[in-house]
């Protein structure tokens, strides 16, 4: 004898509603507010570290040596010169040159007046006395019609000169040997007065 088992009748299923959507899954890192939205005592977000400029290191100027000034070839000056830089002369000067620097006398330039200065080339013409320089160069072609008073001075062959040349002699052993140069004047003087009176004495 068969024996069925009767289908037991599916129970319908509930309806709970819609479904929930899946619930966000909780981040460790701090949630930034909204853009409308504001926060008090919330730790801000870290800012990118802006990157600094590398310092750029500024050339210092050169050191400038001390300026010249040119009276051109086509200039013709009278008056006088002082200053602490440097003069070249290609022109004609009729005055003085007191200068700091150093003056130059170019080829076919003339100056006619005294002249100081630390250093002087002359490759033209001078008319009149260099005093208190430190080195004084005549080149050749050059001319002086004066005297000359320096450390040391350079004469080249060709050149030309009509004076007196001291060189070698600070102002101490210049005034030294000017002293000495008069005691012997005195001493001559007074030798030569003792003569005349001997002279006198045998004659009466």
């Amino acid at each position: 004898m068969a024996i069925f088992n009767s289908p037991q009748p599916s129970t319908p299923k509930r309806d709970n509603g819609p479904a929930a959507p899946n619930a966000p899954s909780e981040s460790a890192l701090p949630k930034e507010p909204a853009r409308d939205e504001f926060s008090f005592g919330a730790p801000k977000p870290a800012a990118a570290p802006s990157p600094t400029p590398s310092p750029t290191s500024t050339p210092r100027p050169a050191e400038r040596e001390g300026k010249e000034s040119v009276i051109a070839a086509d200039l013709s000056i009278e008056g006088k010169i002082n200053g602490a830089g440097h003069i070249r002369i290609a022109g004609r000067f009729k005055g003085d040159v007191h200068v700091e620097g150093d003056l130059t006398v170019e080829v076919g330039a003339k100056v006619n007046g005294g002249v100081r200065a630390r250093k002087v080339v002359i490759a033209g013409e001078l008319e009149g006395n260099v005093e208190s320089a430190q080195r004084v160069e005549l080149l050749e072609g050059g001319v002086v019609v004066g005297d000359i008073k320096a450390g040391v001075v350079s004469i080249a062959p060709g050149s030309r000169m009509r004076g007196q040349v001291d060189f070698g002699f600070d102002d101490r052993d210049a005034k030294s040997a000017g002293k000495q140069d008069n005691k012997a004047d005195k001493g001559s003087d007074k030798s030569d007065k003792a003569e005349a009176k001997s002279e006198a004495s045998a004659t009466s």
